[in-house]
């Protein structure tokens, strides 16, 4: 499989996600995968498929926009829009979130996966009395916020 092939299936598996994709997640990852987010650090693939079925469990909705996506050797960026709708979050309502993947290569599978986004922004915002005061805090610190 070429580099940009790899990439390619990698942006592929994560445009619709759902409980059924758990294979091809598999497949996308070596064995001894690290995988880090602002919330989680994993270490094992099959410790992270057990994450995606635990995450993927009560979503509605889920698939990542990639809106760029850049590969040089066995290093890639991907930046994407992740659209989520989950029962527990923003009361049900879809979600977008903006936030980057980088990711290592070996061979054809991905070996290091990390993620960036704000989790305030997908979690923390959302929940019903800690989401009152994360967005409080936000307008406060961010003076430009009234002019959106």
């Amino acid at each position: 499989m070429s580099q940009d092939t790899a990439l390619a299936t990698f942006c592929h598996v994560f445009d619709k996600l759902d409980k059924r994709c758990t294979e091809s997640l598999k497949n996308l990852y070596t064995d001894d995968v690290a995988f880090t987010d602002p919330l989680h650090h994993i270490e094992g693939r099959e410790v992270l498929m057990r994450y995606y079925a635990d995450m993927l469990a009560n979503v509605q909705a889920c698939r990542f926009e990639v809106t760029h996506r850049q590969r040089e050797g066995d290093d890639a960026f991907v930046a994407w829009t992740l659209h989520l709708t989950h029962p527990r979050l923003a009361r049900g309502r879809p979600l977008r979130i903006a936030g980057c993947s980088q990711l290592t290569f070996r061979g054809d599978r991905v070996c290091r996966h990390r993620d960036y986004f704000d989790a305030g922004a997908m979690l923390y915002e959302h929940l019903p009395l800690l989401g009152a005061v994360i967005r409080w805090l936000k307008r406060r610190v961010d003076p430009a916020s009234h002019l959106r």
